[in-house]
């Protein structure tokens, strides 16, 4: 009995110094299994029905099957979303190539690495009774105090011979400047869809002034240099996965333009139309078209329009080089 008791207790001895053995490795491969897990990719949006692309690849998990974990959000409006990038809470903004170059003048690094759209009639100005931009004068329109909006209106503005000096402005946000209209608060306001077409109808107005048959306002992915060089692989898929939602909308799918709706909160026939006033772009439309110097639609032309408001504007200190402001790299090698 005492000769089996003194083999108990060594067997245990053995079994403890196997585990207190193992378990540093076991540590190891627990370490091993985390980093695995894949990093978070926080993407920002606002309501523009152009970025319906991300959000069928959202919706269809087709970012989840790349291996990526994303955080989505959705901010009310484009400065809210500025605001959130430039503090580093955001990872990849889908924003316009205005916001990016307003962006720019304090955050001169960011690129943009992605042309998503061209606006083609969803962006416009709205107005009662206004025939021609002279009408304008002394008039009180909506607008937020962004970088393409202002664009937008010098352009027709410009028109008419007039400046935003000539008329009375409101600074609020494109949802805000839409529903100011519709309740006759202000005679015209600059904004975009889906609230474009709605308040023109609900204010007694028309689209006055609108981007179609333009590259005026491009629509774009911005992202910061380090994230570019620590995270391609993550970037590559993040594109891949974004283009098979695009690609479904630009076909049309009902069930791709359902999921966009129901992120944006409206109606999928209500997409539908406001898609028809969107030029998408895919990653072989960005090669083709958005970043290919020989077309004489590329968004360079667009970015060089926008960059020498900003600098007009006094929104950057000084003019901008807007080669220095994308990264096609990451197109180019898909």
């Amino acid at each position: 009995m005492f000769n089996r008791s003194i083999k108990l207790i060594a067997f245990a001895l053995v079994a403890l110094l196997w585990i207190v053995a193992c378990s540093p490795q076991a540590g190891n491969n627990n370490a091993a299994t985390n980093s695995a897990q894949p990093q978070t990719l926080t993407v920002g949006t606002n309501p523009w029905s152009g970025y319906s692309g991300h959000h069928v690849a959202v919706k269809k998990d087709f970012y989840t099957q790349a291996g990526l974990k994303i955080q989505d959000i959705l901010f009310q409006s484009n400065t809210e979303e500025i605001t959130a990038f430039l503090s580093g809470k955001v990872d990849l903004a889908w924003l316009t190539a205005g916001d990016a170059i307003q962006m720019a003048g304090k955050d001169p690094a960011l690129k943009i690495i992605f042309v998503c759209d061209y606006s083609n009639g969803s962006d416009g100005i709205i107005g009662r009774g206004i025939k021609a931009p002279a009408d304008l004068k002394g008039k009180t329109l909506a607008r937020e105090d962004v970088l393409f909006e202002k664009v937008l209106l010098r352009a027709y503005l410009e028109k008419g011979g007039l400046t935003e000096k000539e008329l009375n402005i409101k600074d609020l946000p494109a949802p805000d400047a839409a529903t100011a209209f519709s309740a006759k608060r202000v005679d015209a306001a600059v904004t975009y869809e889906p609230f474009l077409a709605k308040a023109a109808k609900e204010g007694g107005g028309e689209v006055i002034f609108s981007t179609k048959g333009t590259n005026l306002i491009a629509d774009v992915l911005i992202a910061r240099p380090s994230l570019i060089a620590n995270r391609r692989a993550d970037l590559l898929s993040f594109l891949k996965a974004a283009n098979q939602g695009i690609k479904l909308l630009k076909a049309g799918d009902a069930d791709a333009i359902a999921a966009a709706a129901g992120r944006l909160g409206i109606k999928p026939e209500e997409l539908r139309e406001q898609l028809a006033g969107i030029t998408l772009f895919d990653i072989e439309g960005n090669k083709t078209i958005g970043f290919n110097p020989e077309n004489p639609n590329n968004a360079t032309k667009s970015f060089e329009l926008v960059a020498k408001a900003a600098y007009d504007f006094k929104v950057v200190p000084q003019p901008l080089d807007v080669k220095t402001l994308y990264d096609d790299s990451l197109v180019k090698s898909l």
